[in-house]
């Protein structure tokens, strides 16, 4: 039977983010959490799930994926830039074709996932 709930630490790893960063975003309402009878921080499975994009849809396999939000989109040709501002104040500019462009949609203020594998860089809406 899968865990319904999480300790903070447990959390953290799941989300790919670090403890401290973890109880940052409790304090400013990024994650919900609740207290168990120790007064420890535990984060429901659920909650890991929103935040991590898990949707139940098919990925390609990557382990690395920075959701954020399309911030700017330069067509030149065949190909485009993409930029995508993500959490812990960062972007990730990604060189993709036109087509995926308009393909995926992607205009600045749309949501988007980096996903990184290896030494490419995808984009997903």
């Amino acid at each position: 039977m899968a865990k319904t709930t999480y300790s903070a630490r447990e959390a953290a790893q799941a989300l790919g983010i670090s403890l401290d960063t973890l109880r940052r975003w409790d304090r400013d309402g990024r994650i919900r959490t609740r207290r168990d009878s120790a007064n420890r921080r535990v984060v429901s499975a659920k909650e890991i799930a929103r935040l991590r994009g898990d949707d139940g849809a098919k990925h390609v396999s990557a382990r690395n994926r920075l959701v954020g939000t399309v911030r700017e989109v330069k067509v030149d040709g065949l190909l485009a830039q993409v930029e995508i501002l993500v959490t812990e104040p960062a972007r990730v500019v990604a060189i993709v074709t036109r087509d995926a462009v308009e393909e995926l949609g992607l205009e600045p203020g749309s949501p988007a996932t980096a996903v990184i594998k290896s030494t490419s860089v995808m984009v997903e809406p």
